[in-house]
């Protein structure tokens, strides 16, 4: 399996404070790479790093071939991405933000049927500061999917949304990989690595604790499953 982006001590910090620290990690193709870790441990800044939103203090990354800050447009065209942060404009409905997406590529997907695919249908002609978290959640996923890109990033993308929304969510993603979709996603819950991922990396205050598949993260722990393995990599009492 080939690769689809390698990153390559990865360092960027805020204010005299390292929130990335020489992170290395690479990704295949048509796998679902989970970064995990608790909040503040430097997902979000990952991402917005990997893609070359922020500027890494030293460290190297390539996605798809290529270098993200010298080949914007690019990468543009073959990315999707999902933010944790996702601002819209006033009074802007579901259709317009989706329409104004989908002028910006080539062949984008029928933004209709990713609609339908979140179950979205019924809100195209709401306004979107009117939808719940959880529904502004999958609309940004679905904004995401519009470039039908070869890898798509999803930062805490089920964060707000009740058990059976997840659990679509996790359904329609499994589906994406099936038809060639690379997935790099952040989660803080482990039933959700453990479900989707093929591959997770857990980072602890901006570094690499462990790489592998779940079953060999599992392994090299002392425990049986993948939650109370992870709270022991962070350090953390298990009480029995």
């Amino acid at each position: 399996m080939s690769t689809c982006m390698e990153v390559s001590n990865l360092t960027k910090s805020f204010k005299g404070r390292r929130v990335v620290n020489g992170l290395s990690f690479e990704v295949k193709k048509l796998e679902v790479f989970g970064l995990l870790g608790h909040n503040g441990a430097g997902k979000s800044t990952t991402i917005e790093t990997v893609l070359g939103l922020k500027k890494p203090d030293s460290g190297n990354v390539k996605i798809l071939g290529m270098e993200p800050r010298k080949h914007r447009k690019e990468i543009f065209e073959r990315v999707g991405v999902q933010l944790q942060a996702s601002n819209y404009q006033n009074n802007i409905r579901v259709e317009e933000i989706c329409q104004e997406i989908e002028v910006l590529y080539k062949n984008p997907a029928d933004y209709h049927e990713l609609l339908r695919k979140f179950k979205l249908e019924q809100f195209e002609k709401s306004q979107v500061n009117k939808l719940s978290g959880g529904e502004r959640q999958k609309l940004s996923v679905v904004l995401a999917l519009i470039p039908k890109p070869e890898i798509v990033f999803l930062d805490e993308l089920t964060t707000g949304l009740d058990t059976a929304a997840r659990r679509e969510v996790w359904k329609t993603l499994k589906e994406l990989k099936a038809e060639g979709t690379t997935i790099f996603l952040t989660t803080h819950y482990m039933e959700e690595a453990e479900s989707l991922c093929d591959r997770i990396c857990l980072i602890k205050a901006g570094e690499k604790v462990i790489e592998g598949t779940v079953k060999e993260v599992i392994e090299k722990s002392p425990y049986d499953n993948l939650e109370e393995a992870y709270l022991w990599y962070m350090g953390e009492e298990i009480e029995l």
